[in-house]
């Protein structure tokens, strides 16, 4: 599946900062010092192992914050698989300028490769169901956007971005309020139409109460076993999207997914990710 790439716009934000916490208060003092103004160079952003790209975009944004005439041609796009050794951009230009921005466009296109192959490994173990991997909102502080961003690169769906997107009750939600019915009529009685709503349970009596009162557009069935996931499945017959969650591990997807659920959302896709392994060369 193909994504458009956001507007720079709305990463510029968040790629300034990034430079700016690297370049310090008086910029970068071993480039000014050792490498004369007029020297130019081209460097090109290297594979150095197999995986999915993500962050290109963003890295393409960090040279041209430092340096907006800097030439950059692209080889691969976001949602690209690689392999070791593959040229994925061309950078010409101010040979500071590229080096100056060098460490922030890795650290974002590394990171966020890493999210993309970790993600695109669990939708492999998927294949031949209908069930969606999803992300949480288990990510780095800041940089939700983006890493979001690399779980759909990897041909993964995402949860809700914020608190304020949908209606998600948990367990704490369900004792403060004094059960599931409550919280449940809760929700019909104000929210908005515009709204979906989702309830966390983790036992088939709950689930059943949740289906016998009605007003959930989703169940997240949290930390059950598959033979207990198989019959909630069973128990729901289609009536709600379900979402298993919950000690989703990699070497666990495919029999998770077998069950029939909707969706299998972890933490793991952004929290536990990897770094790929990228390099610029000059």
């Amino acid at each position: 599946m193909t994504h458009a790439p956001l507007p720079d716009l709305i990463l510029e934000p968040l790629v300034r900062a990034a430079l700016m916490e690297d370049l310090g208060t008086y910029g970068d003092i071993t480039t000014r010092t050792v490498i004369p103004a007029a020297t130019r160079y081209a460097a090109r952003l290297n594979a150095r192992e197999a995986g999915v790209v993500s962050g290109l975009q963003i890295a393409a944004l960090a040279f041209r914050l430092v340096d907006p005439t800097l030439r950059l041609t692209a080889h691969r796009a976001d949602g690209d698989a690689i392999a070791p050794g593959d040229l994925l951009m061309e950078i010409e230009g101010s040979a500071a300028a590229i080096l100056s921005a060098e460490r922030v466009a890795l650290n974002f296109a590394g990171r966020l490769s890493g999210i993309a192959t970790l993600t695109a490994a669990f939708v492999a173990e998927t294949r031949g169901s209908h069930t969606r991997v999803t992300c949480t909102r288990k990510t780095t502080p800041g940089l939700r956007l983006v890493e979001k961003q690399a779980v759909l690169h990897g041909g993964g769906f995402n949860h809700r971005f914020s608190l304020s997107d949908a209606i998600l009750i948990k367990d704490n939600h369900i004792a403060a309020a004094g059960g599931i019915r409550p919280v449940l009529r809760a929700v019909k009685a104000q929210a908005s139409h515009m709204l979906r709503c989702e309830i966390e349970v983790d036992r088939l009596d709950q689930l059943a109460e949740v289906l016998d009162e009605g007003g959930a557009d989703v169940v997240l069935l949290d930390n059950m076993d598959t033979a207990t996931l198989r019959q909630a499945v069973d128990l729901a017959g289609g009536r709600v999207v379900l979402e298993a969650s919950g000690n989703m591990r990699l070497d666990r997807v495919a029999e998770v997914a077998a069950t029939g659920v909707d969706y299998i959302s972890s933490g793991a896709l952004t929290h536990s990710a990897r770094t790929l392994d990228l390099g610029l060369d000059f």
